[in-house]
């Protein structure tokens, strides 16, 4: 039996938290809930496994959901492991997706904000779901983020 639950954040560890944060308001569209944060303590230690664990950021609201919507939370350690290489097909969660009017337009605000791409914008029909035209691109940090449009 499926637990009752309801989708409430994704956390995204950043370089530098401020930047990060403010590509996803300036270029997604979320907006910041209050307070920042600066945490740590033995209750941080102990429930991610990182002695001396110190964090700083915030939650940004996503777009589309409202005050109650889910969050997005960019936060970065004082102390940080090297990054792997982007890739799409590595285990694991990979992207975040934003439903946006135009692709292009949105694939081009996302380089001008110093963000990347890693392929073609595409239109492809899903049988029994409609047409969808997508792309992915990168935040500055190189962290995924899938631009999408569906006509069904």
């Amino acid at each position: 039996m499926a637990l009752r639950a309801r989708f409430v954040h994704v956390n995204l560890i950043a370089q530098d938290w401020r930047r990060l944060a403010r590509f996803h308001e300036d270029v997604l569209g979320c907006t910041p809930v209050p307070p920042e944060r600066a945490l740590g303590g033995r209750w941080l230690d102990d429930s991610t496994g990182i002695p001396s664990a110190q964090i700083q950021g915030m939650h940004l609201r996503l777009p589309g959901y409202g005050d109650q919507g889910p969050t997005l939370e960019v936060f970065q350690y004082s102390q940080e492991l090297d990054r792997a290489e982007t890739a799409a097909n590595r285990p694991g969660y990979i992207h975040i997706a934003f439903a946006v009017d135009d692709v292009h337009a949105a694939r081009t605000a996302v380089l001008a904000a110093g963000g990347g791409v890693l392929g073609a914008v595409v239109s492809t029909e899903i049988p029994g779901a409609g047409t969808i035209t997508f792309a992915y691109v990168t935040d500055p940090e190189g962290n995924i983020i899938e631009l999408q449009r569906w006509v069904r």
